[in-house]
């Protein structure tokens, strides 16, 4: 049986009718903002947003903000720049790593380290090979890059990699990221919208194979088609080592934004709080949790973590899925149908049994994994009232969500989950139209510990 909480009316401001979308409260915003806009991933959200919370709060440098989902870091990176000390975790060792690439103070000697090992990298792009370099075990690989950007790009990494047994630890996270920069622009993936998705990329050139069978035997020339192939590869290599050095300069000049307070970074679980930070730390949170909408923060993640070595074998991504928050990729779909809410779990808003049994007519599976990821939520919520100190308060950017004909109100949902903690004052403000759907927006849920 579902335990059951009642059902918390939450005060909103602002219908949603007045509110249009709004670029800069989005990723969008953060493209062209110093370190923010180093990688374009999902996970991200406004710098505008932060700085607005920030301001409003008063937020003064004796202060520590707390962001339980860390993303790429843009809350704590936000708060590295202001002076304001800052704490942020995430359950995903790559998200772990980004945001404490992009908190880094850097040097002068290891920007200029950074810029006089980047042509070692340029010449491997360029080389040909004459062994098969390492690639990474990323399912259905040919999706993401034709033949020969995949080998410029390996023949990169592994660069990257010698270099790495001699550098500091500093240089070769920016020659990573170079690097990160680099394969995403030359995937065949398309950001037309918020969730990455891949490109239908039609074939100009035959294949290499084909093109040597063309060959006509005893020919002492090569065919044309052998040569159109040859030609593809060169412009490949090329296409890769110019967005190798556009990568690098825009990196490396980025890297001298002033840090005036690095943010401590840790790997933990947003259900496991108190155990890790302590407890009354905490005067501030401002975070964006996973929506609950089934995408899955791992798929658009992958080809990061493959190349860096965060997953090395197929089945780690569905198992990283499934141990965080709202993850349904790979064989996290097949456990998600296979849970059931233990008998101690944190208590459910009312109106949300109802909805469930609404999506379960549908589907039993979505309803299943909405049923997860509030009770995961709910943990959350009382792991994060330990660390809240009394009278701090919490900032949450949230989405609703739409499964079938069912809208799903996320953001009353979690004003009534933050009641049921301990936390007084929830109210709703919403921020901006969200998608084409006319129901689907992006909400700002507050409270305060008492």
């Amino acid at each position: 049986m579902l335990s059951r909480a009642p059902s918390t009316p939450s005060r909103t401001t602002m219908t949603p009718q007045s509110h249009q979308r709004r670029d800069d409260l989005t990723f969008r915003g953060n493209l062209r903002s110093t370190r923010h806009g180093w990688l374009r991933l999902t996970p991200a959200y406004s710098v505008h947003l932060v700085s607005e919370i920030l301001e409003t709060a008063g937020v003064d440098r004796s202060m520590v903000v707390l962001d339980p989902f860390c993303g790429t870091g843009t809350t704590a990176l936000v708060c590295a720049e202001r002076g304001i000390a800052a704490v942020t975790t995430d359950i995903n060792p790559f998200l772990v790593w980004l945001a404490r690439a992009k908190g880094r103070t850097y040097s002068t000697t290891e920007l200029q380290a950074v810029r006089r090992h980047a042509p070692a990298v340029r010449r491997a792009i360029q080389a040909r090979s004459t062994t098969e370099p390492w690639c990474p075990p990323l399912h259905q690989i040919e999706k993401w890059w034709d033949r020969e950007t995949l080998l410029a790009l390996a023949r990169a990494m592994a660069e990257i990699r010698r270099l790495a047994g001699r550098r500091p630890r500093p240089e070769v996270d920016l020659l990573d990221l170079a690097f990160c920069r680099t394969m995403i622009e030359r995937a065949n993936v398309s950001f037309a919208h918020q969730s990455m998705s891949f490109k239908h990329a039609p074939r100009t050139d035959p294949p290499v194979g084909r093109a040597r069978r063309a060959r006509p035997r005893g020919s002492a020339s090569a065919s044309p088609l052998l040569g159109s192939a040859r030609s593809a590869g060169v412009c490949a290599r090329e296409t890769v080592a110019r967005h190798w050095d556009e990568a690098v300069c825009a990196i490396a000049e980025a890297a001298r934004s002033p840090i005036r307070v690095e943010p401590e970074v840790v790997l933990c679980d947003a259900r496991e709080l108190g155990a890790r930070l302590g407890v009354a730390r905490f005067e501030l949170v401002i975070t964006s949790p996973p929506y609950p909408n089934r995408m899955s923060y791992i798929r658009e993640l992958r080809p990061y973590m493959y190349w860096l070595g965060h997953l090395r074998e197929r089945h780690d991504a569905g198992e990283l899925d499934w141990q965080s928050i709202g993850g349904t990729w790979g064989a996290a779909t097949v456990r998600v149908g296979k849970w059931r809410p233990p008998v101690s779990a944190a208590a459910i808003p009312r109106d949300l049994v109802r909805i469930l049994a609404r999506i379960a007519e549908r589907s039993p599976l979505l309803s299943r994994y909405v049923e997860k990821y509030f009770h995961d939520m709910a943990q959350h919520c009382r792991s994060l009232y330990e660390v809240v100190r009394p009278g701090g308060s919490i900032h949450y950017i949230v989405g609703n969500s739409k499964f079938y004909d069912v809208l799903l109100p996320v953001e009353r949902l979690f004003a009534a989950l933050f009641e049921a903690a301990g936390f007084e004052d929830a109210s709703v403000q919403t921020l901006r139209k969200r998608t084409s759907k006319k129901e689907l927006f992006e909400f700002l849920v507050t409270a305060r510990r008492p």
